[in-house]
């Protein structure tokens, strides 16, 4: 999952960030409304984490550009937003929501929690309610980070587990190397130019050949139902 985050105390982002980082995610961080929507307009992001008092505004800003976000172009209008701000009032969480806000929280906050209300939020905008993916013989779980394969634990690295969720989550549609890459790389990765084609040579190892396919010339794709 690729997440933005969207805060100008640099101490703050930087120590949230490598949270998130830790659990498997990619991050990238703008401390201002100009730069968080320059980055939304060319990068496509699955969820922000969104402060209100930042050094060039307001972030509902941010929140009310990307609600009024033409469809079927970046940035997303639909893309998940959490607030996080030390605006505890009653007034503002209810502004905020009915601004089109996901979520809410108050700083201080524990990052955990955080990360919880990130995966149910992440649950909701692939259409899933289940915490566990299960298609056929394959288990995933998310916030564990473990995957079974007919009841077997299968240790995956962070990039393969990373992409095999990517693909599980909008299975059975094809994903493309760029759109795999857009989702577990940041701005500050090195990317190897078969980085892609190295990680899925490997989970292929691990579980089979039948739960990645490959549709040449346009990407990858897991089946609706892996046997």
């Amino acid at each position: 999952m690729r997440v933005l985050i969207v805060e100008d105390d640099e101490g703050i982002a930087r120590g949230l960030a490598s949270h998130l980082r830790h659990l498997s995610w990619a991050v990238d961080m703008t401390d201002s409304v100009e730069s968080a929507w320059t980055a939304l307009s060319v990068e496509p992001f699955d969820m922000v984490l969104l402060d209100l008092g930042l050094r060039d505004g307001d972030g509902s800003e941010v929140l009310r550009l990307l609600r009024r976000s033409p469809p079927g172009k970046l940035p997303d209008a639909a893309l998940p937003v959490l607030i996080m701000t030390a605006r505890d009032q009653v007034a503002a969480r209810i502004e905020c929501l009915d601004m089109g806000a996901d979520d809410y929280v108050t700083k201080p906050f524990d990052p955990d929690e955080l990360a919880a209300r990130m995966r149910a939020l992440r649950r909701r905008s692939v259409g899933r309610a289940q915490p566990l993916i299960k298609t056929g013989l394959l288990e995933i779980d998310p916030a564990a980070r473990s995957v079974h394969l007919s009841g077997r634990p299968v240790e995956l690295s962070t990039r393969e587990f990373g992409i095999l969720l990517a693909l599980v989550e909008v299975r059975p549609r094809v994903l493309s190397r760029p759109q795999i890459e857009a989702a577990l790389y940041n701005w500050d990765s090195a990317l190897d130019s078969n980085a892609v084609e190295v990680h899925v040579h490997h989970l292929r190892k691990k579980l089979g050949d039948g739960v990645i396919r490959t549709l040449r010339g346009v990407g990858y794709f897991v089946p609706k139902d892996v046997a």
